[in-house]
């Protein structure tokens, strides 16, 4: 080979090493409701890394460190950037259409909830929210997660959502369709950083990953966790129910990266573009 091809050469297999990494592999779905993984590059120590002012979760795969970005599906499609030591790294997300859901609900209050039963979900949400956007140090167990049940899906991420003919937020996590009583496996390790029984999500866990990588359970029909119990993968959370506004038993399991809640599909093999 002549001696200056041999930089190009080497170039194009770091290249295609990263673009072919596992990880970009299982979890790069740059839609709106995705995850975007981006290149940082090989580093001593692991960098630190922003996306719309929000830390990001960061691993290192062989020599390299990847940024695991949650794009909100209120993103538009196009250029994107992420902010890493100083330098903006960009990213593209592509097009996703998601489906439409119409819902009946008997209890109005659900759709239209009054003044009382507001203030009661404003202060819930505050406290979810919250949870949302908890970060911290530890690396994830695993990425590529396990089912916290195993059933079919009755619904899936992203469907705008029309309750009594009413459009409220699209789905924002997976609906399993189980019978009540069966048990919610955590899909990673992890600690219980919030439970609750809340207005809309009936009976809730959330469960800190590590780095802003959170599941959330909800709709349970018993929650067997307390705030502050660190959790094996696997571990039993609750069992299902149909808490909330729901209109039969199933288990509801979101994901949130870096305060976004994404397809939990990505990382159970499961996504359709």
């Amino acid at each position: 080979m002549p001696r200056f091809l041999a930089p190009l050469f080497l170039l194009c297999l770091t290249f295609n090493a990263h673009a072919d990494s596992y990880i970009t592999r299982l979890l790069n779905k740059p839609v709106p409701g995705g995850v975007a993984v981006v290149d940082l590059g090989a580093a001593a120590q692991a960098p630190k890394a922003t996306y719309q002012g929000k830390p990001v979760l960061v691993v290192k795969e062989q020599n390299n460190w990847l940024a695991i970005v949650g794009v909100p599906l209120t993103v538009k499609p196009g250029a994107q950037q992420i902010s890493s030591a100083g330098r903006n790294l960009p990213f593209t997300v592509g097009n996703k259409k998601y489906p439409e859901q119409h819902i009946t609900l008997k209890n109005t209050q659900q759709v239209n909830p009054n003044p009382a039963n507001l203030k009661r979900i404003e202060g819930e949400l505050a406290e979810q929210i919250k949870a949302y956007r908890s970060f911290s140090p530890n690396t994830p167990s695993n990425l590529l997660l396990d089912k916290p049940v195993n059933g079919p899906l009755s619904s899936k991420f992203g469907v705008r959502r029309f309750f009594n003919g009413e459009e409220r937020n699209p789905h924002a996590g997976l609906d399993f369709a189980v019978p009540a009583g069966t048990p919610i496996k955590t899909p990673a390790a992890g600690k219980v950083i919030l439970t609750g029984n809340y207005f809309f999500n009936g009976n809730t866990v959330f469960v800190d990953h590590g780095q802003g990588f959170i599941s959330m359970f909800c709709h349970m029909s018993k929650i067997d966790v307390k705030v502050g119990d660190q959790l094996a993968r696997g571990a039993v959370v609750g069992k299902v129910g149909s808490t909330g506004r729901a209109t039969g038993p199933h288990m509801h399991w979101n994901i949130s990266l870096n305060d976004a809640r994404v397809d939990p599909a990505i990382f159970i093999g499961a996504f359709q573009p």
